[in-house]
């Protein structure tokens, strides 16, 4: 089993500032928690900077030039209360994006068997026009584009397991039958959205609403019985996954009461489902997670799963 694990020096350059919680010691933290020898084995490689051709398959060409241009020479830029641009962020976000489409080319062309980018900033707040949530672009609807425009994937899905609903990729995916979200996160909670109710086309969203507190138990039987189903279902073509690592238990933003286990299990059984459908392809992106020592050993329990294929 090989997997790729995609990063770049310039998603450090992101800084919404010290006080921020998307700073760029998270990703510090993911990438030295992959520093061990059982993880000797990942094939390193650096994140392209993604085209804005790219880009604008999951955002409209004007939306891209606007947060490029909005770039500050020096000091910060704020988009939203939450949402702040450094000088380092254009490129950061570049990269980002870039790195989730060179997986997936790498992926669906046998380079790898999966693949994991360790990026920043974040990406599935992004609606379509909106930058919002810590996220600029939307980096894993970006990759499911990525696999039906170049590699012509009918059928692609999302699971984004996040402590936050995924209303970015949900807004992008909304009216288009062959692009699943299934998404599961706390409720309530940031951003507000992702009832059960809200289905998409077709029934193309599958939100998970899961009450605070939420535990192990629960968690997974929400997946054996509902996402994990319907995911076999829908017989992707492509699996991508919004990998946030919020909803542990240590983290500050939240009140899931998961573990990193947890987190290894759900991607195993992602992986068990693409071996099936797709040949195990399966691009994994980082989205959230604020305690710098439980995102560090959630993000080695995600990687390790993947490398066991």
């Amino acid at each position: 089993m090989t997997t790729l694990l995609y990063s770049h020096e310039a998603c450090f350059g992101h800084d919404p500032g010290s006080m921020h919680p998307e700073h760029p010691a998270r990703l510090k933290a993911v990438l030295r928690a992959l520093e061990g020898e059982e993880f000797a084995g990942l094939l390193r490689q650096e994140a392209p900077r993604a085209e804005r051709s790219q880009i604008a398959r999951a955002h409209p060409e004007a939306y891209v030039e606007e947060i490029l241009s909005s770039v500050p020479n020096c000091g910060s830029a704020h988009l939203d209360a939450d949402t702040v641009l450094s000088a380092g962020s254009g490129e950061a976000a570049l990269r980002a994006a870039g790195a989730v489409c060179a997986a997936v080319d790498a992926v669906f062309t046998g380079k790898a068997d999966n693949a994991f980018c360790a990026v920043r900033p974040p990406g599935h707040h992004a609606e379509p026009q909106t930058a919002m949530g810590f996220c600029l672009f939307n980096n894993v609807a970006i990759g499911a584009y990525q696999a039906r425009e170049v590699h012509k994937c009918s059928r692609v899905a999302v699971v984004d397991f996040d402590v936050h609903h995924g209303n970015g990729t949900q807004a992008i995916f909304w009216d288009d039958p062959d692009l699943m979200l299934i998404s599961s996160h706390q409720m309530p909670l940031y951003p507000g959205s992702g009832d059960a109710s809200e289905r998409g086309v077709g029934g193309n969203i599958v939100n998970l609403p899961l009450h605070p507190m939420t535990g192990s138990g629960e968690f997974r039987a929400v997946y054996s019985d509902l996402a994990l189903p319907r995911l076999s279902a829908f017989d992707p073509d492509f699996i991508l996954i919004s990998a946030g690592f919020d909803a542990h238990a240590d983290d500050p933003l939240a009140s899931l009461m998961l573990t990193e286990e947890d987190f290894a299990w759900a991607t195993g059984e992602i992986l068990r489902i693409a071996n099936f459908a797709c040949r195990g392809r399966v691009v994994s992106t980082l989205e959230g997670g604020y305690d710098l020592d439980a995102l560090g050993r959630s993000a080695a329990a995600h990687v390790r799963a993947l490398m066991a294929g």
